[in-house]
């Protein structure tokens, strides 16, 4: 088949890297604008568009996609197929509608639960044990269309976004070929969403990121992971905006003093909470590198009974 495949982020690089290994025909690669990215916020190709111009697939990157040139090129590359893998933009009917075989989603989580823009990081801030994946055929509502395959991935304690999000974008690519298989053999199911189970995972903002430690170690430790390795959660060490990439709940019960510092330690140094203690394992003071707590502490002397904002 003739795909299109519209994706901008790291997690559609493996299923456009997939796809293009495969017996179909990728003819054309639709991504986000170039925008400014990185510390040092300069103008980068999207990843998508990397692979895409490393296999000399053409790509097209509209400001919006619902614009006429955007549909009359898409048109042009007269796809059987389109594939959509977080592209970040709403695709209009007339795009939807176009594809003799459809037009599929990749959607990383168990639909309807976490439809939205967020689903990984609001997953993990719920401190869900069970995540997955979801293909679907793509309607005009958000992530509302009918699903073709599901696939559960355990979600460990210790997993971060990024460490999740890397191992739904490769669980991903393998359902998608799967998906593209059944179509084209005729099985490929149709289930609708029951949306009395439906839930949204909306995108995060400035407010998800400072840390409250009025709330309790474990939603703390979860929101912390959520936002790790961007946009980080962060609070107030010794004056400093300081985010927080690694912790570990040490005791769900204790309550004491909220945000004062308990113990310091060698590697770490155990935070009082809403209700437990967090240990704090790894940070990055603003203007600095992300380092662990045992580097920050030679150049900040901190000590039990400190208070955090």
């Amino acid at each position: 088949m003739n795909v299109v495949y519209m994706g901008t982020s790291t997690f559609a690089v493996p299923s456009l890297e997939s796809l293009i290994a495969s017996r179909h025909q990728v003819v054309g690669v639709v991504s986000q604008p170039d925008r400014p990215r990185g510390r040092g916020k300069r103008i980068s190709p999207t990843p998508v568009k990397e692979i895409a111009e490393q296999h000399s697939i053409p790509v097209y990157q509209p400001a919006k996609i619902k614009s006429p040139e955007a549909i009359k090129q898409i048109k042009l590359w007269q796809p059987d197929l389109i594939v959509v893998v977080s592209y970040g933009q709403i695709i209009p009917r007339q795009i939807l509608e176009y594809p003799a075989a459809g037009c599929i989603n990749v959607h990383a989580s168990l639909l309807p639960r976490y439809r939205g823009a967020a689903p990984i990081q609001r997953a993990l801030m719920d401190g869900e044990k069970i995540s997955g994946i979801t293909t679907m055929f793509m309607d005009e509502g958000l992530d509302t269309g009918d699903i073709i395959l599901q696939l559960e991935v355990l979600v460990k304690d210790e997993y971060d976004h990024g460490q999740l999000e890397a191992i739904l974008a490769e669980k991903g690519a393998l359902l998608l070929a799967k998906t593209i298989d059944q179509l084209e053999n005729g099985t490929a199911p149709r289930i609708p969403q029951q949306e009395e189970l439906a839930s949204y995972a909306a995108r995060i903002t400035p407010e998800d990121e400072k840390i409250d430690w009025s709330q309790p170690a474990e939603i703390i430790h979860n929101q912390i992971r959520a936002l790790s390795p961007n946009p980080g959660a962060w609070t107030i060490i010794d004056n400093n905006k300081t985010k927080i990439y690694k912790s570990r709940v040490i005791c769900n019960e204790e309550s004491g003093v909220i945000s004062r510092i308990v113990e310091v330690g060698n590697d770490g140094f155990s935070v009082q909470s809403g209700k437990g203690t967090l240990e704090i394992l790894e940070v990055q003071r603003a203007g600095k590198k992300r380092m662990p707590v045992a580097n920050f502490l030679r150049g900040c002397k901190l000590q039990p009974g400190t208070l955090l904002a």
